[in-house]
């Protein structure tokens, strides 16, 4: 299985990955600095077409880390789902963008490349950079007023392929071609607007960019690993917790998890319809079979706190979601105990009859027929702690979570 990103603070401790933290940061800025980045009157030129180095430094670090990236993740040492893409929020993005581009003009500055230029003493980076900070505490002090537009359109982790209906290969070789296009043109612009003739470019530059479209149509040929594939990476460790009863977790621990403010327990009924319409826990949300690995990514996006629970009427189904989710890095994921089934045999008392009870009955289908579809009404579907005798073998262990992590243009 993939062996990346590296979950640094286990491997160092806290202060241990701080100061890897601290070494990429200064290796970053050193870099920014020998780009001309900490220059306002350089970076300014940009919007002038006088000088692009903003845009051929930056788009280079783009280009070269996306293929990397997804080459790493096609050859299977880089789980892509452990990455943190930020959501998409669209219209305060596009406003938010625009703010950011009319204060990177009039500054000369962005935020990060502000920086790299207190750093070196520039009074200019000095007095943006108490722009930014002013503007920090302005924003905190009225995004309240806000707040409505500041969280609307979110399209959750929503990329290119996505938009384009697109694998991430195609996508990859085409913005690598797209950027090399853009290089050249840069360049002519540049020659056109200075008035002088254009810069002969290093001999190296070829082979380099040849070597970044092999790259990326490498990542293009091989493709990203299935959700299959991710599972066979993982199966053996896997299916030993399964056999093992490690996460199917009893129903007096869901309930006590269910009832603790410190967590936040997402029940996944994965049962069909008909099933979940008959009877559901309270808070159980429905996601068919089907429908479960394109719900991984919005589950990704919950608190570190939060533990999964995938439910159907025994455990065939809810098995069988818990491989996919777990092959999509999806973490503090369990299984229900005996299922729906179980639960009912449990917790429903005299509000079942005889009468109710399946006979001959295959696997994962309810125990229990329903004359009406009670949903979350029925009494056992939020049974009160108080009146039960909860004693159960613990199994809930929270795992780490990727972080989100700040983003910007350095």
């Amino acid at each position: 299985m993939a062996n990346f990103p590296l979950p640094l603070a286990d491997l160092l401790g806290h202060w241990g990955s701080y100061g890897v933290y601290a070494i990429i940061g200064i290796a970053f800025g050193m870099t920014l600095e020998s780009a001309g980045f900490g220059n306002s009157k350089l970076l300014a030129a940009q919007f002038y077409f006088k000088d692009m180095r903003v845009f051929k430094v930056m788009f280079t670090a783009i280009i070269v880390a996306m293929t990397l990236i997804f080459l790493s993740s096609s050859l299977g040492l880089l789980d892509y789902n452990l990455i943190w893409v930020p959501p998409t929020y669209l219209w305060p993005g596009i406003v938010g963008g625009l703010i950011m581009g009319v204060g990177f003009i009039v500054g000369g500055f962005c935020p990060g490349t502000s920086l790299v230029g207190l750093a070196t003493g520039k009074i200019d980076a000095f007095v943006f950079v108490l722009g930014v900070l002013f503007g920090i505490y302005m924003f905190g002090e009225t995004v309240s007023s806000f707040a409505t537009f500041f969280d609307s359109s979110n399209m959750g982790r929503f990329t290119l392929p996505e938009l384009f209906n697109a694998s991430y290969g195609v996508v990859v070789i085409s913005i690598v071609v797209a950027a090399l296009v853009l290089f050249v043109l840069a360049e002519k612009v540049e020659a056109m607007v200075n008035d002088k003739p254009q810069q002969r470019l290093p001999g190296w530059l070829k082979p380099a960019a040849g070597g970044l479209v092999a790259l990326a149509a490498v990542v293009l040929i091989i493709g990203q690993p299935s959700n299959e594939d991710r599972w066979q990476a993982i199966a053996a460790e896997s299916e030993a917790k399964l056999e093992g009863r490690a996460v199917q977790i009893s129903s007096g621990e869901f309930i006590k998890y269910r009832d603790d403010s410190k967590i936040k327990i997402i029940p996944l009924d994965v049962r069909e319809e008909r099933y979940y319409n008959q009877f559901h826990l309270r808070g159980a949300v429905h996601v068919p079979l089907d429908q479960v690995q394109a719900k991984a990514r919005e589950l990704q996006f919950e608190p570190a706190n939060t533990i999964f629970v995938t439910i159907s009427n025994d455990e065939a189904a809810a098995t069988e979601a818990w491989k996919i989710l777990k092959a999509e890095s999806v973490p503090n994921i369990y299984i229900l105990e005996g299922g729906i089934n179980a639960w009912l045999k449990t917790y429903a008392g005299d509000s079942i009859s005889d009468e109710q009870r399946v006979y001959n009955r295959q696997e994962d289908q309810m125990a229990y027929k329903f004359n009406a579809a009670t949903g979350s009404r029925h009494p056992a579907a939020a049974p009160s702690p108080h009146l039960l005798d909860l004693k159960y073998e613990p199994k809930v262990i929270l795992e780490l979570k990727r972080a989100p992590t700040s983003g910007g243009c350095g």
